[in-house]
């Protein structure tokens, strides 16, 4: 089974992703983690990307595309496998395509995970952790038993990540919105595209996407 996983930051994609992983058998491909991994490994295409990153450029889609065409082949990814963060566009999209059709596979779904832009920005901008154990908090949604106090491990001491904050959510949303739009009408005509509630409580949203898989087989 091979699976997209498209959704904005902060919808909770690598929980569901990590999720999808554990009940389906699949192995989650970051395509950051793998460039990183075909750089230190020395393949032919990772020096390739090497090349690229050391003259301060963006590695190429077709660069990209060899490195995932490379994992892909190893033992782990036999069962299938779930991509994340891959395709952004239509022309990555269609690259990806091409090298699946190479290797005789095809795409089995593209899971959408639709949200509200207004209330992915309050989840995003309310979030905290404890600075000792990261524990997670959230301004609205769950705070602290005792306000200002660790439940976990007793610290009074928080952060927030710098870029969680109005301005900069909102241009990552525009960003994404901005490249994903065409890659849904692409998949909706190739008929794998299947749209999931972002918003909803994190069980529901597996429990839609466990609904979308379960009717692949």
């Amino acid at each position: 089974m091979i699976i997209i996983l498209l959704g904005p930051p902060g919808a909770g994609k690598g929980t569901q992703a990590q999720r999808i992983e554990s009940s389906q058998g699949l192995v989650q491909l970051s395509t950051g983690d793998m460039l990183r991994a075909a750089v230190a490994a020395e393949t032919e295409v990772g020096k390739k990307a090497k090349d690229f990153m050391e003259a301060g450029k963006l590695v190429t889609d077709e660069i990209v595309v060899g490195i995932i065409a490379d994992r892909i082949e190893e033992e782990d990814c036999k069962n299938g496998f779930l991509l994340d963060g891959f395709p952004r566009t239509v022309a990555q999209a269609e690259a990806l395509d091409n090298m699946l059709d190479q290797k005789n596979l095809k795409l089995d779904a593209v899971i959408e995970m639709q949200v509200d832009d207004g209330a992915l920005v309050d989840r995003i901008t309310g979030r905290y952790t404890c600075s000792e154990c990261n524990q997670g908090y959230h301004d609205k949604n769950l705070k602290p038993k005792v306000d200002g106090v660790c439940d976990n491990c007793g610290s009074t001491n928080f952060k927030r990540r710098a870029d969680d904050n109005k301005e900069t959510v909102t241009s990552r949303l525009e960003s994404y919105h901005a490249q994903t739009a065409p890659l849904l009408p692409y998949y909706g005509d190739k008929g794998v595209l299947k749209s999931v509630d972002g918003m909803a409580d994190i069980d529901d949203v597996t429990a839609q996407i466990n609904d979308v898989l379960g009717n692949l087989s």
